[in-house]
């Protein structure tokens, strides 16, 4: 987790918010927000678009590439940094 905070910092007014979800996509969030040891479900939701407004979420060609290394790594087509180093030509000064 980030470090955003869900803490009313006392310099805002709290207001509320409504918004619709289906059931089922409730009690995915409910099985979630339990299972990770928030207090409520008020607080993981606070939390989660505090994160997503402070830490914006990868693109999509950022999360390709980063699925392509993953499964480099699992086949074993990697190389050493000494490796990386030597056939770049960089130093590691």
């Amino acid at each position: 987790m980030s470090g955003a905070t869900t803490q009313d910092d006392g310099e805002d007014e709290i207001v509320t918010v409504n918004f619709k979800v289906t059931e089922s996509f409730l009690a995915d969030i409910d099985d979630t927000w339990q299972g990770r040891g928030f207090n409520s479900r008020s607080e993981f939701i606070r939390y989660t678009l505090r994160d997503a407004v402070e830490f914006p979420t990868f693109d999509r060609d950022e999360l390709i590439a980063l699925l392509e290394a993953e499964d480099d790594i699992r086949t074993g087509q990697t190389m050493t940094a000494d490796d990386a180093r030597e056939e770049f030509g960089t130093s590691d000064e």
